[in-house]
């Protein structure tokens, strides 16, 4: 296997990225620098980047449409979106982020703890939109305050949140709409919907910043993430 390819599956960075790594050298192979990335290595091959080791293993990242009914957590009482995983699969896997048991939509797994970060730390303030359903009726202010900010009892006001609505039946109280917001606060999207007087029935998460559910996943299936998808993300650590 080329030393660029290697480099790339262990998740040390794009296939461009390492290449200048090598050429930088900061990659030693069997002891001994190497400048060509085109360089053949094997997994016996005793492989440094930045005088770390390099394991061959390739991290995981997986993509699931969550169903309701089970917690984002690797152990609990409860049945876990791992449970819906193979053996092989789930093992060294971690949520990025959770969403509730009875919350549906964009799940994302994986074992690369700077790949969830780029996604979850609060400065990054990544954009989360999810689908809803309540009931209650909306005032015509309740768009202006969501991108004001709300008081759901915190010790601040939330972010500027986008609200969309989708139906408001005043008759039968029923109202639809997508929400997006830039936190992760505690249950935040039924507690700000409930400060604008709509009891949530239905939560769907629909996306992750630029990352969106893959509607041909039927809940509970899952998949790994494309390339085009790993890139949006790699955007994002960019940022910082």
């Amino acid at each position: 296997m080329r030393l660029d390819k290697f480099l790339a599956d262990a998740g040390i960075g794009t296939r461009s990225e390492v290449k200048t790594a090598v050429r930088k050298k900061f990659v030693s192979v069997n002891g001994c620098v190497v400048t060509d990335p085109g360089t053949s290595v094997s997994e016996t091959d005793i492989i440094l980047h930045k005088e770390r080791p390099v394991s061959g293993s390739k991290p995981g990242y997986y993509l699931m449409n969550k169903p309701a009914g089970c917690v984002c957590a690797n152990k609990d009482n409860s049945k876990t979106v791992f449970d819906l995983m193979s053996p092989q699969e789930r093992k060294g896997l971690f949520t990025v982020g959770r969403l509730d048991k009875d919350t549906e939509g964009l799940l994302l797994l994986t074992d690369d703890g700077a790949f969830a970060h780029a996604l979850t730390s609060p400065r990054r303030h990544v954009d989360k939109t999810y689908y809803f359903e309540g009931d209650g009726v909306l005032a015509e202010q309740a768009v202006l305050k969501a991108e004001e900010g709300l008081d759901i009892g915190d010790d601040k006001q939330t972010k500027p949140a986008k609200l969309v609505v989708l139906s408001n039946d005043t008759k039968n109280r029923r109202v639809t709409g997508t929400l997006t917001i830039s936190e992760g606060r505690y249950h935040q999207v039924k507690r700000m919907m409930a400060k604008l007087g709509v009891t949530i029935t239905y939560l769907k998460r629909l996306s992750i910043g630029g990352l969106c559910l893959d509607e041909t996943l039927l809940p509970g299936n899952y998949r790994p993430m494309t390339e085009e998808e790993l890139a949006m993300v790699q955007t994002e650590r960019e940022k910082e």
